[in-house]
């Protein structure tokens, strides 16, 4: 099984690493929001952001923004391979089904999270500080994500017959997802649906710790903490960090559990 597993998750890094417009393509979106959007939109809420740059505080959301695109992509390699009949022969090999799940999940985790450090590497030109502690801190969480996020997509992946049609799929699913998550804006005082709709997206206790790791690490005022960076609450009680990170743990290997029943089931 380790052997088919590291075939699997070599495979997938060779076709990314031989398609650099593909590379390109998935962190063009992500920083456009940061640099173009952030930067536009700074005058506007100056008073808003307490002092806090708004690409300062945006740029936890974009890392998790480009984890999300990148993974989700990633899965849509398991329906490419459908179509092309690659999978067809997966299947048919003498190798245990659960290793094509977990070679993907960790080839796409493997890119989303190299994506990501390309974007914590600019964390400087938006006033994030380089400090050791929370670059490891970041790349640790980053790399949780990706696992999460490439779970969720294989699963997805699992149920879709055509390429077209997964693409649709995650563009319903994610950019949801990213505007409810809190990476773009604070989700503290939010409309009360809008506010129900953000704690039941996963991806908000994704963004959240990342963007606490950052604060953190950032002098801002008593505040700007407060409003920027508030924590998720449930009903008055304030989620703790490591809750928030079991939860997106916890996602990951149901997703890839589910992926794994799907494909032991015979087509």
């Amino acid at each position: 099984m380790t052997r088919a597993v590291r075939i699997i998750w070599l495979r997938d890094l060779i076709r990314f690493v031989g398609d650099p417009t593909r590379i390109m393509a998935w962190l063009i979106q992500p920083l456009l929001f940061l640099f173009v959007l952030g930067t536009g939109l700074q005058t506007l809420s100056s008073r808003s952001t307490h002092g806090v740059r708004l690409t300062t505080f945006m740029f936890p959301g974009v890392v998790c923004m480009v984890l999300v695109y990148s993974a989700m992509f990633s899965a849509a390699s398991v329906v490419w391979d459908r179509e092309l009949g690659f999978l067809r022969e997966l299947l048919i090999a003498p190798i245990s089904r659960s290793s094509i799940v977990v070679g993907k999940c960790l080839g796409g985790t493997t890119i989303a999270a190299s994506q990501g450090l390309i974007v914590l590497a600019l964390a400087g030109l938006v006033h994030v500080p380089y400090s050791p502690i929370l670059l490891l801190a970041v790349f640790g969480l980053q790399v949780l994500v990706a696992f999460a996020i490439t779970g969720f997509g294989v699963m997805v992946a699992t149920t879709i017959k055509q390429a077209q049609t997964f693409t649709n799929v995650m563009q319903m699913l994610v950019i949801p997802m990213l505007f409810l998550s809190g990476a773009l804006y604070p989700i503290s005082n939010l409309p009360a649906w809008l506010g129900v709709l953000s704690r039941l997206n996963p991806l908000t206790y994704a963004v959240d710790p990342m963007r606490r790791l950052v604060f953190d690490r950032l002098n801002v005022s008593v505040s700007a903490r407060h409003a920027l960076s508030p924590g998720v609450s449930w009903w008055g009680w304030h989620v703790p960090v490591l809750l928030e990170i079991s939860m997106i743990a916890v996602l990951g290997v149901v997703s890839i559990a589910v992926a794994d029943h799907k494909f032991a089931r015979p087509d």
